[in-house]
């Protein structure tokens, strides 16, 4: 049945004269029904029949070359899976308004003819394999039996296409340097001599030498050199929008910049290959990559996805740098750690009671909301200002140095036990912090109701509000649902202050703030610069408390207006909120630890929730990830095995420290000192 079909298609083809409505006819035969086992078999049916019918085989393929010869190739090639020049605000505000209004397509222009061939084109996942090499699989089918007079014209044609967009490419290379943005980033490209600069040389002499058609062949080593250190020279520019600051608009410029060289290689190739069979075979291979990127070339999907990869990559980079203050691997580190979350408890405490006042005075539901954001917000800033540490501020930060770990190993897959440790390092921070600031909060909550109790002859809180805040912290009121709200709005604070951070490196606050005209008038040099540092530094972490405090208070008006059941809980809070409600509702010791156990749980949900997340989203930044989970949660549960207490106190660091001392004692070395040196003189009493 399929060989008879291949016979009626070949012999319709062969009496077509227009090259497109051939190639659809072709393509869409090849594609066959959806879903159809025969797929894959058709363009071998087809191979076999044209091997029986050598004649209606050269009039397909001298009909379809003819065609193309009458082609533009070069726009598409200088378009087609490369970013505009025209910026990315521009390029996304076109794409939209193209696909709310579409412009007419030029079937002279090979752009325009890929677009329309891949309406053609299957897009199932079956067919995702057999759409790659369709092109290539054609020109295996038709180039070999076309005359050679034809085919002398299509190479012509191809290789003076090529030649033209080389030339364009060549120009668009070096003129990118001249971008402000790039220029900031790196001030060595106001260098005359830079390598974008030499590419463009090295690629006009190329283009040269092919026009003059010599026998001789360019040697084309140089230009290699010169394309590996514009390679490098992105590379640097990438690394440095870590630090010095990325945007949307320098994501796109970099990303075009990548993909310029790219398709410079590919043409060059093409050029210098050398002989005919090749170079038919890497065209077509182009001309398949081309079909698939006209694709994206319309997709603001695909626009917005490559150019905030990167500034995505920035922040979480940002955040990772922040992450580094959150992780104690030592005794030392977990100390100062716990004593930095313990001075904020008694701030939280406060805040405590002060939200409980808020509440107490029966304001509208906005105005309520408005405070409590406030209260939440500028006491977050107060504590940071202080140096303190909030127990939940970690996980967002600490994902990001996690992530970046697992870039470290080869091709995204990092060392399975080297990740474990690092696990269970955020692990013991986060819960030194949560102690530190559980703790303390429960203490000073409970040292202010015994003191307004023996001040007042009266509870702090009356029964009606004790039972409230008791079932605040139980599971079965939903105050774990309440606690992953709370771990999604920490997560999202991460990422805020690791956007600030990265404005602060593209905007250089740091210099702005320091040649700031008023400052200067308003502050000497050595204060204006700590000023200026303070400033630069704080940038993010200030902005992401300030705000994740807003998107604590706000969270209970949001629900009352969407007639949600939405509120918060915060391990924090909580704990402040259980030392009242301990001392003014009259609990006793079991009931306390009982509760306290639920304090717990809420900040296990907090930490882990915003932990996940942070995680998620930073290993997708970098493009890496966690290779096999299940065996690094064996490396986990092996050293959790070994040493159950290092999830919560470095005692691994400890014993470390105990087996290398010993082990120097022990050592030839040391021994031999021993024996070496003279013995103390015994002193009679």
């Amino acid at each position: 049945m399929e060989q008879a079909n291949a016979l009626m298609l070949l012999k319709s083809l062969a009496a077509e004269q227009d090259g497109l409505a051939l190639l659809k006819t072709l393509v869409k035969w090849l594609q066959g029904p959806r879903f159809s086992f025969e797929r894959r078999k058709r363009a071998q049916k087809l191979l076999e029949t044209l091997a029986l019918y050598p004649a209606e085989q050269r009039q397909i393929a001298d009909t379809l070359l003819s065609w193309l010869c009458q082609v533009h190739l070069y726009p598409a090639l200088v378009s087609l899976g490369v970013f505009s020049r025209r910026g990315f605000l521009r390029e996304l505000s076109s794409r939209l308004y193209e696909k709310v209004n579409p412009a007419p397509r030029d079937l002279n222009e090979l752009k325009d003819v890929l677009a329309e061939l891949y309406k053609e084109v299957a897009h199932d996942e079956e067919a995702d394999d057999s759409n790659e090499g369709l092109l290539l699989k054609l020109s295996q089918l038709l180039l070999p039996a076309a005359s050679p007079t034809v085919l002398a014209q299509f190479d012509a044609h191809l290789r003076e296409e090529t030649l033209c967009a080389l030339e364009m490419l060549s120009v668009w290379i070096a003129a990118e340097e001249m971008e402000p943005d790039l220029m900031r980033l790196d001030k060595r490209l106001n260098n005359i001599d830079s390598a974008f600069i030499a590419l463009h040389r090295e690629l006009t002499a190329l283009v040269q030498h092919c026009r003059q058609q010599q026998e001789q062949p360019y040697d084309v080593a140089h230009y290699h050199v010169m394309m590996a250190q514009c390679n490098e020279q992105v590379d640097r520019l990438r690394r440095r929008t870590a630090t010095a600051g990325s945007s949307v608009a320098v994501a796109h410029l970099l990303e075009r910049l990548e993909q310029t060289l790219q398709r410079i290689t590919q043409l060059v190739t093409l050029v210098t290959c050398g002989q005919a069979p090749q170079l038919r075979q890497l065209s077509i291979e182009l001309a398949s990559q081309l079909l698939d990127t006209s694709r994206d070339n319309s997709s603001v999907r695909a626009l917005w996805r490559s150019s905030t990869q990167l500034l995505s990559k920035s922040i979480s980079v940002n955040k990772s740098s922040h992450g580094e203050h959150y992780i104690a691997r030592d005794k030392k580190q977990y100390l100062r750690l716990f004593g930095s979350a313990a001075g904020a408890g008694v701030i939280i405490a406060s805040m405590a009671l002060l939200k409980i006042y808020i509440e107490s005075l029966q304001l509208s539901a906005f105005s309520n909301a408005l405070l409590v954001s406030l209260n939440y917000g500028l006491g977050f800033v107060l504590i940071h200002l202080l140096g303190l540490t909030v127990a939940t501020k970690q996980p967002a930060m600490t994902a990001a140095s996690f992530a970046a770990e697992v870039e470290k190993g080869e091709n995204g897959r990092a060392a399975h036990k080297k990740l474990a440790n690092l696990l269970l390092d955020v692990n013991r921070s986060q819960w030194a912090a949560v102690w530190g600031n559980v703790s303390v909060a429960v203490l000073t909550a409970s040292s202010i109701a015994l003191a307004y109790a023996a001040w007042q002859g009266k509870p702090l809180l009356d029964s009606a509000a004790v039972s409230y805040q008791l079932q605040a912290v139980a599971p079965w009121h939903g105050s774990l649902f309440f606690a992953a709200i709370a771990g999604i709005w920490l997560f999202c604070s991460g990422i805020i202050a690791g956007f600030f951070d990265n404005r602060a490196n593209y905007l250089d606050l740091r210099q702005r703030l320091y040649h700031h005209p008023l400052l200067k008038k308003l502050l000497p040099e050595r204060p204006r610069q700590a000023f200026a540092n303070y400033w630069h530094d704080n940038y993010g972490p200030l902005a992401g408390n300030f705000i994740f405090g807003l998107l604590l208070g706000m969270t209970g008006y949001v629900g009352y207006l969407l007639q949600l059941p939405l509120d918060i809980r915060h391990v924090a809070f909580a704990s402040a909120n259980l030392g009242y409600s301990t001392i003014s509702g009259g609990l006793g010791p079991f009931s306390f630890l009982f509760y306290l156990c639920l304090v717990l749980l809420i900040g296990f949900v907090n930490l882990w929730v915003s932990f996940t997340l942070a995680l998620t989203v930073a290993l997708r930044a970098r493009g890496s990830r966690i290779s096999k989970f299940s065996l690094l949660l064996k490396a986990v549960v092996e050293q959790i095995k070994q040493n159950p207490l290092n999830l919560f106190v470095p005692v691994t660091v400890l014993a470390k420290t105990t087996a290398t001392v010993k082990k120097a004692e022990d050592s030839p070395a040391a021994v031999k000192k021993a024996e070496d040196s003279p013995a103390e003189p015994k002193h009679q009493s």
